[in-house]
C-alpha cells in the first residue's frame, strides 16, 4: 500500500498535482481573463462599482482554502458525487479565480488613462481595444497572474483534502481520484516506516523546486515582455 508499503514513489503525486494545477489554472484563466478586461475597459468609468467588485475579490482572496474545500465537499455530498480529479479542479479553480482576476487587474488598471480614448477615437471598438491593445500592454501582468495562480493551485492541500481523494495510481480520467504532492506529504510523513517518510521528504523537495521554477519564470517573463508596455 501507499501508506505502509516500502516500495513505490511519488510519480502519481507529481502527475496528479500537474493535472490538477493545470486544469484549475486554465479554467480560472478562461473565466477571469474576460472579467479583468471588462473591469478595465468598459467599466473603467464606473469607479465605484469596480472598486466594490475589487473589495469582494480581495475578500474572497483572503478566505482560507479549507473553506473552499469544505464548500466543495458539501456540494459533492448534496449531489452524491465521489472524490475525483474533476471535483478538485473545480474547487481549486474557484479558489484561485479571485487571485488571478486581481493579479491581472493590478497590471491593467495602471495602463495609461488616455490609451483607451486614443484607440476609440481611431475607430476601434471597446472589445477590440481590450483584446488587442490592453492585453498586449498588460502582458507581463497577465503572465505573472497565470504563474501565481498555478503556484497557489499546485501547492494547496486544504482545498483538495476532501475533493480529489487519494490513490496510488496516476489518474486516467477526470472521474478518478488523484494524489497530489501536498497531500502526499501530509499522509506519508506520519507513517511509521522510514521509507515512506523519505517519500514525503522527496515530495516536499519536488514541490519546493516547482515553486522555485515558477517564481523564476515569473520574473523572467515579466522582464521579457515589459518592452511592449507603453509608459504614462
Amino acid at each position: 500500500g501507499f501508506y505502509f508499503g516500502k516500495e513505490g514513489g511519488i510519480l502519481n503525486a507529481i502527475a496528479g498535482s500537474l493535472y490538477l494545477a493545470t486544469g484549475a489554472t486554465l479554467l480560472a484563466f478562461v473565466t477571469g481573463y474576460p472579467v479583468a478586461l471588462f473591469m478595465n475597459s468598459t467599466l473603467r468609468k464606473h469607479k465605484r462599482f469596480v472598486n466594490g467588485f475589487r473589495f469582494i475579490l480581495d475578500l474572497l482572496w483572503g478566505i482560507p482554502s479549507i473553506v473552499y474545500g469544505a464548500f466543495g465537499f458539501s456540494v459533492m455530498i448534496f449531489f452524491r458525487v465521489q472524490a475525483s480529479l474533476l471535483a478538485g479542479i473545480l474547487v481549486v479553480a474557484v479558489f484561485v479565480l479571485p487571485i488571478m482576476i486581481r493579479a491581472m487587474d493590478e497590471g491593467m488598471k495602471n495602463s495609461p488613462v488616455g490609451l483607451m480614448e486614443a484607440s476609440l477615437s481611431l475607430g476601434m471598438t471597446p472589445t477590440g481595444f481590450s483584446f488587442r491593445i490592453l492585453s498586449r500592454q498588460c502582458l507581463p501582468g497577465i503572465v505573472t497572474a497565470v504563474l501565481l495562480s498555478f503556484g497557489r493551485a499546485i501547492g494547496d492541500a486544504a482545498s483538495v483534502l476532501f475533493t480529489t481523494g487519494f490513490t496510488d495510481y496516476i489518474p486516467r480520467s477526470l472521474a478518478e481520484p488523484a494524489a497530489t504532492l501536498p497531500l502526499s506529504i501530509f499522509f506519508q510523513l506520519t507513517s511509521p516506516i522510514p521509507e515512506v517518510r523519505e517519500r514525503a521528504y522527496a515530495a516536499a523537495s519536488v514541490l519546493t523546486f516547482i515553486i522555485l521554477v515558477i517564481s523564476i519564470l515569473s520574473r523572467v517573463s515579466s522582464a521579457k515582455f515589459n518592452h511592449n508596455a507603453i509608459n504614462n
